[in-house]
């Protein structure tokens, strides 16, 4: 196979292990040819502009900008990009947030070397790759009601441990507030107290302990 032909890739992976590991393993594929690697989200912006690779795989959780923040910035400026998400995180709001960024595809990094190149040679053929374990948890968070920025602010600092006082005088809001707030909490998880509240955000991936 040609050089010319090749699908150009892009890495971004902040663990080095890890993005050396994809580099050389997809090296060895006939029809990938690795242009470029990133160790965050920003440096992923640059190298995209330079390069502007076929397709991207990029990490979610990585420091200075994470992985939907660079999906947005470089789906906005280059709306033909093709990102396939590679993330070692499954909950339902990753996988929702990084599709909804602009990826094409979404991966964990358990999944099989030939499961991966099937999903990069699949979206570069303009196609969307979701497994359906992906699939089942994106329509479960789509189907599911959407906590406001307040709600979400008073749900992760539920999550830390804070009483309802503290979480007054923290947001400058009445208790008789924040208990309004936490009942639309609950109702919209379908859950009866805070402890199950937490370990639903938790699993959904809205808030972090």
């Amino acid at each position: 196979m040609k050089q010319s032909s090749k699908i150009r890739l892009l890495v971004v992976d902040d663990h080095p292990v890890v993005r050396q590991g994809l580099v050389g393993m997809l090296e060895e594929a006939p029809d990938i040819t690795v242009v470029g690697q990133a160790s965050n989200g920003r440096e992923a912006i640059e190298i995209f502009r330079q390069q502007q690779p076929d397709l991207t795989l990029m990490d979610l959780r990585m420091p200075k900008m994470d992985g939907v923040a660079a999906i947005t910035a470089i789906c906005s400026e280059f709306d033909r990009a093709r990102i396939v998400i590679l993330s070692t995180y499954d909950s339902d709001e990753d996988i929702y947030r990084g599709l909804r960024a602009g990826a094409k595809g979404y991966l964990l990094k358990d999944a099989e070397p030939k499961e991966l190149l099937a999903a990069i040679r699949t979206v570069c053929r303009g196609q969307q790759y979701i497994p359906p374990t992906v699939g089942a948890k994106l329509v479960q968070r789509m189907t599911s009601p959407e906590l406001s920025d307040r709600e979400l602010e008073v749900l992760q600092l539920i999550a830390t441990g804070k009483s309802t006082p503290e979480i007054s005088k923290m947001l400058h809001i009445t208790d008789r507030t924040v208990n309004f707030h936490i009942n639309h909490i609950l109702s919209k998880l379908g859950v009866n107290d805070r402890t199950q509240a937490i370990l639903i955000g938790l699993r959904r991936g809205i808030v972090t302990l």
